[in-house]
């Protein structure tokens, strides 16, 4: 009997046993093939000085508290650049994955149709449901998505309308909400995920925050931020010393006056004072290139009185945008909260990322369009402990092409061929910067004294040691010739003057804030004519060279071996 009840017993035993063995597998089957969901977070010209972990001389500040956690439990990257400073043009590179003469987009007056909205596309053959809430930009509908809820072109701080799919053809579909953008944008994201997405499939959603954009209206809460704080100025904000070259400032530093928007009263054209004062008379009481008399283009007499002026408006303007970027990371917490609180924050592939950088006073400058580093650097970190090491960091080069190709093979997918940027996966998940990674990026702003700005067009190369400007001075559409079209009703446009032509060269390890324009220094002569070689190989191999602008091509000509 002993024998028998120890038999039955063994026999159960192996059967649950192999019972066990055969349903264990199928258990591991279903986790191995569960699809991370993605959200990836973009703010308007949150710029990497206005973060803690990159270290700026504003990260004493703690200006983003939840996005400084967010950063250390995932990969910062420390070298991501975008390929133009401009809003259209960045957001057409990381929906594409393409340089700006391949998908079209050079300006902010290009579009993307519906047929290139590829990395939605490509995230919906992978399974994946997306949805786009925020900003857009890119002027047609984003058809591509499943989903979406976005502003009109650049949309409002306060009381945003909403463009959405409905009964009535693009973009007649409005809704109108009250509230801050920042806010609303959530609160939107939020209402998505809780009601409208199909929770037996992986999402793909992209949140884009119009903050901190100009004209850095905060909400209301966040007026008494930072009030009694005085905010570190950069040194260059009052003395550029060699940064720069005839091309920015002009002999004897002419051009300064009606060149590069300010903070201080240097430019009489656009200055930082006419944008953060409305209740002043000068409030967008810009000046006119055209009208600018060559007698007033004389260097600026930057005063004790002047300096004093430009700390005062220094001060304001950094307020109101650390205030807009605030309210950005408040509402960040908002959405990590909710992702804890569904149980899927670990199963999620957070991005967060600027369109791209932004000048808070360095060199003087305000807004962004500059191939200078504080407009050209992105900040961009991704948390996803699955895959990705907590308080991991790279120096490895990425650029605003490379978004779509690493999201697409994060979600499962390949690398589509049509694609120029290249995912970056691997670095990732190892933490190690392969052998044939990209040594150098490609950077073009086309615009050319665009929107009382005054930013020169130019093109250049960025290694991790050295960057090389040239600055072509002239718009993509050759304004000299009579038959010539381009939109003349285009605001605040001096496209028709063509400025100097010059070269900018710094060396970034020994000057990493780019106050010596070093290109004439003999020593430096084997790593520029280096640097060149590659510059034309980029542009050749990038479909970025000027064949098809004859007018700019015949300056590059001209000036290369200057």
């Amino acid at each position: 009997m002993y024998k028998l009840i120890n038999f039955f017993a063994v026999t159960l035993f192996v059967g649950i046993g192999f019972i066990s063995c055969k349903t264990e597998p199928k258990s591991k089957t279903v986790i191995k093939k569960q699809k991370p969901n993605i959200i990836y977070i973009m703010a308007d010209d949150h710029t990497t000085q206005a973060f803690g972990v990159y270290g700026s001389r504003l990260a004493g500040l703690n200006p983003t508290p939840t996005l400084d956690k967010m950063a250390k439990e995932g990969m910062i990257f420390d070298n991501c650049f975008v390929n133009n400073s401009i809003c259209v043009p960045s957001r057409a590179a990381i929906i594409t994955g393409q340089r700006a003469q391949t998908s079209g987009v050079i300006d902010l007056e290009g579009v993307l149709p519906q047929e290139k909205q590829y990395l939605p596309k490509e995230m919906k053959k992978l399974g994946y449901q997306t949805a786009i809430v925020g900003k857009w930009h890119l002027h047609e509908e984003p058809a591509a998505f499943d989903y979406y809820k976005v502003l009109p072109v650049q949309g409002k701080y306060f009381n945003p309308d909403f463009r959405i799919q409905g009964d009535k053809p693009w973009p007649q579909n409005i809704v109108k909400t009250k509230g801050h953008s920042s806010d609303i944008i959530t609160d939107s994201t939020l209402d998505w995920l809780k009601k409208k997405r199909d929770p037996s499939k992986p999402f793909f959603l992209m949140h884009h925050f119009k903050a901190p954009h100009d004209d850095f209206e905060n909400a209301p809460r966040y007026n008494e931020y930072l009030k009694d704080t005085f905010i570190p100025e950069p040194r260059s904000l009052y003395e550029n010393d060699n940064h720069g070259s005839i091309a920015t400032r002009g002999k004897n530093d002419s051009l300064t006056r009606v060149i590069a928007s300010s903070v201080s009263r240097r430019n009489i054209i656009r200055n930082q004072a006419m944008n953060i004062y409305p209740e002043k008379e000068i409030y967008k009481k810009y000046g006119v290139a055209q009208e600018i008399p060559i007698t007033k283009h004389t260097r600026f007499n930057n005063t004790k009185e002047e300096k004093e002026y430009t700390s005062t408006v220094y001060q304001d303007y950094l307020k109101k945008y650390l205030r807009c970027v605030k309210g950005v990371d408040d509402n960040v917490k908002r959405l990590l909260d909710y992702l804890e609180e569904e149980g899927i924050l670990d199963n999620t592939i957070i991005v967060y990322t600027g369109d791209q950088g932004f000048m808070l006073g360095e060199h003087d400058y305000i807004d962004k369009r500059w191939m200078y580093d504080e407009s050209m650097r992105m900040p961009f970190f991704v948390r996803y402990p699955k895959s990705i090491k907590a308080n991991s960091r790279t120096d490895a080069i990425i650029n605003n092409t490379d978004f779509a190709p690493t999201l697409i093979t994060m979600a499962g997918g390949e690398q589509p061929k049509y694609m120029q940027g290249k995912s970056f996966k691997t670095i990732l998940e190892t933490g190690e910067e392969p052998k044939d990674w990209q040594k150098a990026t490609y950077y073009r702003y086309w615009m050319h004294l665009a929107h009382r700005h005054g930013n020169p067009a130019h093109f250049g190369i960025r290694t991790k040691a050295y960057k090389l400007i040239f600055y072509y001075g002239k718009y993509w559409v050759d304004t000299d010739n009579p038959n010539a079209e381009w939109n003349k009703k285009s605001w605040g446009n001096d496209f028709t003057r063509h400025t100097p032509v010059a070269w900018e060269f710094y060396d970034l390890k020994k000057d990493p804030k780019e106050m010596n324009n070093a290109y004439k220094d003999d020593k430096y002569a084997e790593v520029i004519a280096d640097l060149k070689n590659q510059l034309l190989n980029m542009r050749k191999d990038l479909n970025e060279t000027d064949v098809n602008y004859p007018h700019i091509q015949k300056v590059i000509d001209q000036h290369w071996n200057d």
